[in-house]
């Protein structure tokens, strides 16, 4: 999954993705709200397969509305069965070093990246 308010960036991102084959399918999120909704909605199935849930997000930091800060406070209220078996990935531009140390203090993220992703970067965290 890719939360990304830049459709440039989730173009790209998804291409990547997918022809590196790190994932055939890559759900694409403009808004952290909408992703949360999203992924309260696959929690809520009963039996749901293993591969309808995301294996990773990469997640914007810098978004309007609700940001990857945010989104990663949100995402610790889900059920801790729900939540192990999703990786996050902060994918930004953000140069900040307080942002590193922010992301710090949640049991998420997995790896802190800059963009733009390469097919490198993905082999390093699978």
């Amino acid at each position: 999954m890719i939360i990304d308010d830049n459709d440039i960036d989730n173009f790209i991102n998804e291409r990547i993705i997918k022809s590196s084959l790190f994932s055939e399918n890559v759900y694409v999120h403009t808004s952290a709200k909408s992703a949360l909704e999203f992924l309260k909605n696959l929690e809520s199935v009963k039996d749901i397969p293993k591969e309808i849930i995301p294996s990773y997000i990469f997640l914007d930091l810098n978004m309007p509305i609700m940001d990857g800060f945010q989104f990663m406070e949100a995402f610790q209220k889900f059920s801790a069965e729900f939540q192990s078996g999703i990786k996050i990935v902060i994918l930004t531009t953000s140069l900040n070093p307080s942002d590193v140390e922010t992301s710090k203090k949640f049991k998420q993220p997995i790896k802190f990246l800059y963009k733009p992703l390469n097919e490198t970067m993905l082999k390093e965290i699978e």
